[in-house]
C-alpha cells in the first residue's frame, strides 16, 4: 500500500507519525520507554495472579512467553482501535485548513501502533531466548497473522473514527467492547480449559482469538488449540477472516461516505 502513495502525502503521514509520538509521550519522564514497559508491567500482574497464585497454564508449554505474546497482539489491537477513533476529531483543525486524503489520519495512527508492536516482538524475542522456546519453522507464518490483526483493527479503525465524528458514545462503548473482548479471548487462560468444544468453537469465530492462538500455535507451541484442529479442517474455520475482509470493505465505504462532511461535523 505504501509503494502507490504519494511522495508528498508519504511526507504528510510521517510528519502525523512523529507528532503523534511526541504528543503521546509529552511531560513523561520515561517517555517512549512507556510503549514497552506497559505491556510488561501488565503481563507481570497478570503473570503473578493467574500462573503463580490460580496455577492457570500449568500443562502449557513455555507459558509465560504463551502469555506475554497474547498480550502484546492484544495491546496492539487495543491500541490502533482507540487511537485511531479519535483521530479524526483530534486533527479537526488541519482537516478544516488543509485539504487532504482522510484516511491518510486514521492509516498514520495505525503506523504509531504497528511501531510500538515492532518493539514489543523484540521483548517476545527476548523473553523466548530465555525460556528456551525451540525456534519453530511455522514462525514464519506469524507476520501474516499480524498483518491479519492489522487489517481487523484498520477495518474497524476506519468505522470507528467515521462514527466518532457524528456520535461521541462511541468512544464509551468501545471500551466496554474492548473490556468484554478481553476477558472472553483467551488471553488470561488456554482455551483448552474451557470444558464445552462448542463454546471453544465459538470463541475462535472471533478473529482476535483465532489470531492469537495461530501465532501461540506457530511460534510457541503446537499444543495450542487453533481453529484448524477444532473445526477439523471445516469451512466454518475461514469465517474470522470473513468477517476481517467483510470488516475492511464496509469500513473503507462507510468511510469514504461520512468523510464527505467530516470538516462540518467536527
Amino acid at each position: 500500500m505504501i509503494r502507490y502513495i504519494s511522495k508528498e502525502n508519504k511526507a504528510l503521514i510521517s510528519e502525523l507519525v512523529r507528532t503523534d509520538f511526541k504528543l503521546r509521550y509529552q511531560g513523561s519522564v520515561l517517555g517512549y520507554a512507556w510503549s514497552l514497559l506497559r505491556p510488561l508491567l501488565l503481563f507481570i500482574i497478570l503473570y503473578i495472579v493467574f500462573v503463580k497464585f490460580l496455577k492457570l497454564g500449568s500443562s502449557i508449554p513455555h507459558y509465560p512467553v504463551y502469555l506475554l505474546l497474547g498480550i502484546v497482539i492484544w495491546n496492539f489491537f487495543l491500541e490502533m482501535t482507540t487511537q485511531s477513533l479519535g483521530s479524526i476529531v483530534g486533527r479537526g483543525d488541519l482537516i478544516r485548513k488543509i485539504r487532504i486524503p482522510r484516511w491518510i489520519i486514521v492509516f498514520s495512527s495505525s503506523i504509531s501502533a504497528v511501531i510500538n508492536l515492532l518493539l514489543n516482538m523484540v521483548v517476545i524475542i527476548i523473553f523466548m531466548i530465555l525460556n528456551r522456546v525451540d525456534l519453530l519453522a511455522t514462525t514464519l507464518w506469524l507476520p501474516v497473522i499480524l498483518l491479519e490483526v492489522y487489517v481487523f483493527a484498520l477495518g474497524l479503525s476506519l468505522f470507528l473514527s467515521a462514527m466518532f465524528v457524528k456520535f461521541r458514545d462511541v468512544g464509551y462503548i468501545w471500551e466496554v467492547v474492548l473490556q468484554a473482548g478481553f476477558y472472553l479471548t483467551p488471553i488470561l487462560y488456554p482455551l483448552a480449559l474451557i470444558p464445552s468444544v462448542t463454546l471453544q468453537k465459538i470463541i475462535l469465530l472471533n478473529p482476535m482469538a483465532q489470531a492469537i492462538q495461530d501465532a501461540r500455535w506457530s511460534s510457541i507451541t503446537h499444543e495450542t488449540l487453533i481453529s484448524h484442529t477444532a473445526f477439523q479442517g471445516g469451512w466454518f474455520m475461514y469465517i474470522p477472516f470473513a468477517i476481517v475482509l467483510a470488516l475492511l470493505v464496509g469500513g473503507l465505504l462507510y468511510f469514504r461516505k461520512e468523510s464527505k462532511y467530516f470538516a462540518e461535523n467536527i
